[in-house]
């Protein structure tokens, strides 16, 4: 006696019977001409559209308010926005902004190799300096090296605690620029080693391990392997930090350094408009954060090859494939 495995064959169903989870399309028999009738209707979502709207009204009526309040004094704004003073104070911002970006991510990047060392003693150096350069805030620390020279009226070279073989008066060296300068670079290396070290944290330990099982030398892997795939997770925390550093150089006016904010101070008190002035500084910080942006952008796009094959399009390229689409739009044809 034998037991038959075999199921049953399934009722016949009447033509147009699609029955219970049946779908159209190839291979399953069905003509998909049969959903034409069918009419696809979107979700409505009323709130969406009301929040808009009372956004929208917001911002014309905020920018209804600039036009015509005559307290802007657009006119004193476009008068000073271009101006001799008000474009070397910009130079003079993006060049505090250029010396303590070097000079901070060189120090910072010292101070992260110096927090990933094996050496006890480095780590706590380095950890030190963290944490007393993010503690103090950065006014206080430009007004001390503004004033080291009251402290240490010369500097010498020399073997420690025996004899000096040279050495200058600090204030001959060390003026406003240079302390402003000094103190923007070490209040960014703290910052920036952070950044720099949970970036190299973040590769998987594997790659490194992968890399000394073929018999790479370290400082091939940490170049080649490890700080490509690191710089994914530093750009980010980077730029920001840059262009905090651009703003941050408005609080070197302690210092009297022709910067922007401390040249627009000078013009509004000396011609009492304020306002307009300081939308003149307004602007142009927004402007170069703007292109600071721009910058990070790219800069991103290009570290991401290794984690995309193909990086998206720019903005740029998208508006271009926008405008060579639009005869195909306008004509009802498929671009």
């Amino acid at each position: 006696m034998t037991v038959s495995t075999q199921a049953p064959p399934a009722p016949a169903r009447p033509a147009g019977d699609r029955g219970p989870g049946a779908a159209s399309g190839p291979g399953t028999g069905l003509d998909p001409g049969e959903l034409d009738g069918l009419r696809t209707v979107r979700a409505r979502h009323p709130w969406h559209w009301a929040a808009g709207a009372a956004a929208l009204v917001v911002l014309v009526q905020f920018l209804h308010g600039l036009a015509t309040n005559p307290a802007w004094d657009w006119a004193t704004f476009r008068l000073y926005f271009t101006a001799d003073t008000i474009l070397q104070a910009i130079g003079r911002t993006l060049e505090l902004t250029a010396y303590g970006t070097v000079l901070g991510f060189a120090l910072g990047a010292v101070v992260a190799a110096m927090r990933l060392s094996r050496s006890a003693i480095l780590r706590t150096l380095a950890w030190a300096y963290v944490w007393v350069f993010r503690s103090i805030p950065l006014i206080v620390q430009l007004v001390f090296w503004f004033n080291l020279s009251y402290l240490y009226k010369r500097f010498g070279f020399g073997i420690p605690f025996g004899p000096t073989f040279g050495d200058f008066e600090t204030v001959g060296v060390l003026g406003a620029l240079g302390a402003a300068v000094l103190g923007l670079g070490l209040h960014q290396a703290a910052f920036a080693a952070e950044i720099i070290r949970g970036g190299v944290i973040a590769v998987d330990a594997g790659q490194r391990e992968a890399a000394a099982a073929l018999g790479i030398p370290r400082g091939r892997q940490a170049w080649r392997i490890v700080l490509p795939q690191a710089m994914r997770s530093i750009l980010p925390a980077a730029a920001n930090e840059v262009i905090s550093l651009l703003k941050g150089t408005s609080v070197v006016y302690v210092m009297a350094i022709g910067e922007l904010f401390y040249q627009a101070q000078v013009i509004y008190g000396r011609t009492g408009r304020v306002v307009p002035l300081l939308m003149v500084a307004t602007v142009w910080y927004v402007v170069l954060t703007t292109v600071l942006s721009i910058g990070q952008y790219y800069v991103e796009r290009y570290f991401s090859r290794g984690a995309r094959r193909t990086p998206p399009p720019t903005p740029l390229q998208r508006l271009r494939a926008f405008l060579r689409s639009l005869p195909a739009r306008t004509s009802g044809g498929t671009p």
